[in-house]
């Protein structure tokens, strides 16, 4: 009987430590999410390579407003950035397994997103772009003349969404794509006549002297100003909170207003003007 007892107490004492151990591993939600975050003194990010938030310079090293942003605001939060590239349709599934802390990558706030994250203040504003070859620029003086042609867009994007919801879009033939810049190639082959990715990057990108500068932003097709935010892990109010502080001190420094000035991001700042 003794020996059964003893056993029993024994195999109780190991998975409370099992599970003592899973939540000092992974870290647990929530409020601990921060202590999880600076006890491995890094920041994981999840990002795309999307001009001019975040993409790679010649030598492969990661560039871009985004990039300058993230690593402002941990160097106040005394941690260090890592960049990891995901595929943008898995992103939620990539923060609540835990291979990234954040997305933070042009990430548009919505309304669907909050239910399965938690964004910091917002502090950019965007909306969505749509891109044609500029010699079919004239094809298209409204989205009615796009009910039957082909659409790429970024998975999970907002940009999926406005094909989804535009009713004169209902006929046309959506191809999804890991990335907006695999959209845009897409329009540049010929296989796709148009792609609807986030203006930031549909500006930056067929700019002159750019590899897209043979396409071109119908100016003429307007679509909902949106806003960028930071999303962490739903109960994450500490990490937000932090990030937060930290946006306000880079704003009251000027800091922030340097970076979108160097990315000609200036006019879409919310913060920090």
């Amino acid at each position: 009987m003794k020996k059964k007892i003893l056993s029993v107490l024994m195999g109780a004492v190991m998975c409370l430590g099992l599970c003592g151990c899973g939540d000092t591993k992974s870290g647990s939600s929530g409020g601990d999410d921060w202590n999880y975050i600076s006890g491995k003194g890094e920041l994981i990010v999840g990002v795309t390579q999307n001009v001019p938030m975040n993409y790679k310079d010649d030598a492969g090293k990661w560039i871009g407003f985004e990039t300058e942003f993230t690593e402002a605001v941990c160097e106040k939060l005394g941690v260090k950035p890592k960049f990891q590239e995901i595929e943008w349709s898995k992103k939620e599934f990539e923060l609540n397994a835990k291979t990234i802390d954040l997305i933070w990558n042009g990430l548009t706030v919505t309304e669907e997103r909050k239910e399965n994250m938690l964004f910091t203040k917002s502090y950019l504003k965007n909306k969505q772009a749509t891109v044609v070859k500029a010699e079919n620029a004239g094809k298209y003086p409204t989205t009615a003349e796009m009910a039957n042609i082909t659409i790429a867009f970024e998975g999970g994007s907002a940009g999926e969404d406005v094909i989804k919801e535009d009713e004169a879009l209902k006929g046309c033939t959506p191809v999804s794509n890991e990335a907006q810049k695999d959209a845009l190639l897409e329009v540049k082959s010929g296989t796709a006549d148009a792609c609807i990715i986030d203006f930031t990057m549909a500006k930056a990108a067929t700019a002159e002297g750019s590899d897209f500068a043979d396409l071109k932003v119908l100016e003429n097709i307007q679509n909902t100003d949106e806003e960028y935010a930071i999303g962490a892990r739903l109960g994450d109010t500490e990490t937000v909170a932090k990030i937060n502080a930290a946006i306000d001190e880079l704003a009251a420094e000027g800091k922030l207003l340097e970076i979108a000035k160097k990315y000609n991001l200036e006019d879409a700042l919310l913060i920090g003007r």
